[in-house]
């Protein structure tokens, strides 16, 4: 009798610190969320702090005919939701999507857009890839990126974008330069610890090495300080790959102009880490680049993808385990000897993006799928419709940046977040589960954050 009585009095204290301890995780989430500006999360994370304790302590202190199963029961599905957080379920495996042939720089959109009408390199574009001439004449027509005239048009945040742009220009002289003539003897495990050490100190989120491989680089200058149509020619071994943060306050206006200003400054950030690096490498005596905005020889996602710092997304970006494609990608290629780092490929973040689609559904352009991956050109990816999506750009004059504001991975990296995107990459079911609370948190379409008042202006 006393035995039972006690089994009993346990089972009421675990079922109330159950109902307790998750009534103060709803409210410690609002606070984070309220310090996130995320209203909807803050309203939901207060109910839910209210109602969840409710049965739990009704089981717990209240008399009623099944009681105790009641209690069990509460407690089971407690625990089932740890499982699923914890256990390792439905591991995905990651199909080849590796490409088959290099990319030729003159055919994507930003070289396109560039070409002057009458110019030879126009006239010579058109005349083989005639199918392109009256999409890309219909983008050009419009206003343009950060010009007046476009639909969210800001005479400040514009300028501030530009100057970051600006500065990025006069640094493109220094990608490339002189190599010292005494070489460093280097051992390649203790360069690739130091290079990466360097990187995170000039400001780089993550860093990875990876072989420099021939699907990396493109075939010929599309844009740039190499003359257009020129064959690209490589010499390196290595590729050194970083990530930059972008803030989560700028991006999640996007589309509007303060986003496009973040975007300015993370590409003059990565640009500083990659410069400071091809520069360093230079002064140990051996060769190295630095691809930054403007003046890419290499395809900076697919390099990331194989130095391990995420994978290609349903919106075309890289999608890292921590922050999303809330990032900026640098890249330095060099001959110095490096160590590669061993695969390190995330399945749960394409599993992830299969299962989200609230990019697609937030597109203000439509330019994102909505089906899974398809062989294009060789290649398992997602089609993005890189022509409504460039015509969006340079009708509203931002980089608009939706996609990367509403994805469920691109909030912060905070401890709350860190378990949730934690549980995703070990759980099919916990990936499920994030999504269906990602929407409840936040909306299946998140309002943009107004702001910053700094910006107004006199």
């Amino acid at each position: 009798m006393i035995s039972s009585l006690s089994g009993l009095t346990l089972l009421r204290l675990l079922v109330i610190v159950t109902g307790v301890g998750g009534s103060l995780a709803f409210l410690l989430f609002g606070l984070a969320s309220w310090r996130e500006r995320e209203r909807r999360a803050v309203w939901v994370s207060l109910v839910l702090a209210a109602l969840f304790p409710l049965p739990h302590l009704a089981a717990g202190l209240l008399r009623f005919p099944r009681q105790p199963v009641v209690a069990a029961l509460l407690l089971v599905i407690a625990g089932l939701a740890l499982l699923v957080l914890g256990i390792p379920l439905g591991r995905p495996a990651l199909e080849d999507d590796t490409p088959r042939s290099r990319v030729d720089e003159r055919d994507i959109m930003f070289a396109r857009w560039r070409l002057v009408p009458g110019s030879p390199e126009y006239d010579d574009y058109y005349a083989r890839r005639p199918e392109k001439k009256q999409g890309d004449d219909r983008i050009r027509a419009a206003p343009g990126l950060l010009a007046p005239g476009s639909r969210m048009y800001h005479p400040f945040a514009f300028r501030a974008a530009d100057a970051s742009f600006a500065v990025i220009d006069g640094m493109r002289a220094a990608v490339d330069g002189p190599v010292a003539a005494e070489q460093v003897p280097a051992v390649p495990t203790e360069m690739t610890r130091m290079i990466k050490g360097l990187a995170r100190h000039y400001g780089a989120w993550s860093v990875g090495v990876t072989d420099l491989r021939d699907y990396h680089v493109y075939t010929h200058v599309g844009r740039g300080a190499g003359r257009y149509g020129e064959p690209i020619e490589l010499d390196h071994d290595c590729a050194i790959a970083f990530v930059v943060e972008m803030d989560h306050q700028m991006v999640r206006r996007a589309p509007a102009a303060p986003a496009a200003m973040e975007t300015s400054k993370q590409y003059l950030a990565a640009a500083a880490v990659a410069l400071q690096l091809a520069t360093f490498i230079r002064s140990l005596g051996y060769s190295a680049r630095a691809h930054i905005d403007g003046d890419y020889q290499v395809i900076c996602p697919l390099v990331a993808r194989d130095a391990g710092l995420g994978e290609i997304g349903r919106m075309g970006l890289l999608m890292t385990p921590h922050l999303g494609p809330r990032v900026r990608i640098g890249v330095v290629t060099t001959s110095l000897p490096l160590s590669p780092d061993p695969p390190k490929r995330e399945p749960a973040v394409v599993d992830f993006c299969r299962r989200c689609v609230k990019c697609a559904e937030n597109c203000p352009s439509c330019s994102i799928p909505f089906d899974d991956r398809q062989l294009i050109d060789g290649v398992l990816r997602w089609r993005i419709d890189c022509e409504t999506c460039f015509l969006y750009w340079n009708t509203i004059g931002t980089d608009c940046g939706r996609c990367m504001a509403v994805c469920p991975y691109s909030h912060p990296h905070t401890p709350f977040h860190g378990l949730v995107r934690w549980a995703t990459r070990r759980s099919a079911p916990a990936r499920w589960l994030a999504l269906q609370l990602d929407d409840l948190f936040y909306g299946r379409r998140p309002k943009a954050l107004d702001g910053p008042s700094w910006l107004q202006g006199p």
